[in-house]
């Protein structure tokens, strides 16, 4: 299974690049990796508008056999343990390519709901959403030594 990580805009702060990028480095020792910093639209006179922009540009790169799940704060939470079943579940499945799809700042159009097989949440709180890259990337990491039954979980 092919792993992809996109989200809309460009990490900005650099302690959060350097992060991401000591996870994404780890995760290709799991799994075949995609990490993609989409462009940000240009901003629509209204919210609507300018998550139908974001939303016409990730479907444009969505392929019909990739299982497209979102990042959202009113998605489901789980636990580490969890998002490892629920990874070790979809590749049991035979999914070809699962991408992981953090929003811009106006969150997800109905059309990319409506595309996406589930929605996840990182929790309660609210977080930036390039901090939400680097939390994603790590419970991945963290979710692949579970299944492996490797020491980075502690139980």
């Amino acid at each position: 299974m092919k792993l992809s990580i996109w989200s809309i805009g460009r990490t900005n702060e650099k302690y959060l690049s350097e992060g991401i990028g000591v996870y994404i480095e780890r995760l290709k020792h799991y799994c075949r990796l995609e990490y993609v910093e989409l462009k940000d639209v240009k901003p629509g006179s209204t919210a609507d508008e300018t998550t139908e922009r974001e939303a016409a540009m990730v479907l444009s790169r969505l392929k019909q056999e990739d299982t497209l799940i979102l990042l959202d704060e009113k998605g489901k939470m789980m636990t580490s343990e969890k998002l490892a079943d629920y990874i070790a579940d979809l590749q049991n499945r035979s999914t070809k390519n699962l991408v992981f799809l953090i929003g811009g700042a106006y969150g997800h159009n109905r059309k990319i709901r409506e595309r996406a097989s589930d929605s996840l949440s990182l929790s309660q709180m609210t977080f930036t959403h390039q901090m939400a890259r680097l939390i994603l990337a790590e419970q991945l990491y963290r979710a692949y030594t579970i299944i492996k039954n490797e020491k980075y979980h502690n139980r």
